[in-house]
């Protein structure tokens, strides 16, 4: 299962996200739910580096399944809105009755 976890801080903004773990839906490189939540996580790091004047931090590991990625401050606005595009990808997967078991977010107070 990969399990999300949200750091938000006490304005419910999204500082950054701890993933882990592998779905486990299909067998490697077949694994929509696993390819699914990796594009979301991914391309939102990418766009917030790319597109966004926030320092950040970032730790990955392929074999374990893991992306750490924080934000070093209050988000800015496109860092804010991309977060939240991605939290809103995650959660419908999450909810969804067809991948709810290979995929959880959690929210997290920092």
């Amino acid at each position: 299962m990969i399990r999300v976890t949200i750091y938000q801080n006490e304005k419910k903004e999204c500082e950054g996200f701890l993933a882990k773990g592998h779905a486990g839906f299909s067998e490697t490189g077949q694994d929509i739910v696993c390819a699914a939540a990796s594009v979301l996580m991914i391309n939102t790091v990418n766009a917030i580096e790319a597109f966004a004047d926030d320092k950040t931090s970032l730790v990955s590991d392929d074999m374990e399944g893991l992306i750490d990625f924080r934000l070093q401050a209050h988000p800015s606005k496109e860092a804010a809105l991309l977060l939240n595009a991605m939290i809103l990808g995650l959660k419908e997967m999450a909810d969804d009755s067809n991948y709810s078991e290979y995929i959880q977010v959690r929210f997290e107070e920092v």
